[in-house]
Parts: structure tokens; C-alpha cells; sequence
């Protein structure tokens, strides 16, 4: 039986954050928030995939640029602190926010297949990254 669309995207959202965190950690499993810097282990002390444009906005929903960890004061207390995740944000390439808003704005409707294969992807990922 077919998994519901639903399931698919609750289940790629849970890989694909995972994915976020661990991607950003060191050696040792801690990582630093995206806009305020705040040390945390990826898997605790409010460590969260927080989104520069929101995840309402498939387009951008599982885009390695729109994420990064952030803690939860920042993700959630301060809406994203997104004045500090864009000026980090063009850190890392002078324009990234822009092209991130403007690429937020473009429709793109995901096929349950590709959600899919991008769960798998990012479980894969999470998987080699734990060295499992």
C-alpha cells in the first residue's frame, strides 16, 4: 500500500532536519547556531533546522542554502532572526539570500516519488554520516 504524502513529507522533514544538524557538526557532535552562535549538540540543547525562507514555500523547504541549525530561541523565540541568517547567509556567497527569496516565490510542486527519493537521500546521508 502506498505511503500518504503526508507521511512521506513528515518523514523527509525528520531526515532532512537530522541531515542539517549532523552536516554542520564537528567531530564530536556540536555545532554552532547559524545566526547567533550559540554551541550546541546536534541533537539536543534546542538544536533546530531553521529556515531562511519559511517551509511553507516547497521550493526552498529542503534547499541545503535556505537551512542551517539554529537554536531554538533564534529559530522559534525570534522567528528566525532573519536580519543576522541574511547577512550570514551572503557570507557564504554575496547574493545567497536574494537568490533564496526569489527562488521561494517560484512554484514547484514535488511529486510523492521524488519526496520519496529525497527521504531516502537524506536518510542515506544521516546514516553515513553516524557511521552507520
Amino acid at each position: 500500500m502506498p505511503r500518504a504524502r503526508k507521511a512521506v513529507i513528515a518523514s523527509l522533514d525528520k531526515w532532512f532536519s537530522k541531515f542539517v544538524r549532523l552536516s554542520h557538526a564537528d567531530d564530536t557532535g556540536y555545532l554552532s547556531c547559524f545566526t547567533c552562535g550559540k554551541i550546541m549538540y546536534w541533537e539536543k540543547d534546542g538544536a533546530e533546522a531553521g529556515h531562511f525562507q519559511g517551509r511553507s514555500k516547497y521550493s526552498t523547504r529542503w534547499d541545503e542554502d535556505n537551512v542551517k541549525p539554529q537554536c531554538t530561541r533564534c529559530n522559534k523565540w525570534k522567528h528566525g532572526a532573519l536580519d543576522l541568517y541574511a547577512i550570514n547567509l551572503d557570507k557564504i556567497r554575496v547574493g545567497l539570500a536574494e537568490e533564496l527569496v526569489q527562488k521561494s516565490h517560484t512554484l514547484r510542486k514535488f511529486t510523492t516519488t521524488e519526496l520519496i527519493e529525497m527521504e531516502a537521500y537524506y536518510r542515506d546521508q544521516v546514516k553515513q554520516l553516524l557511521g552507520e
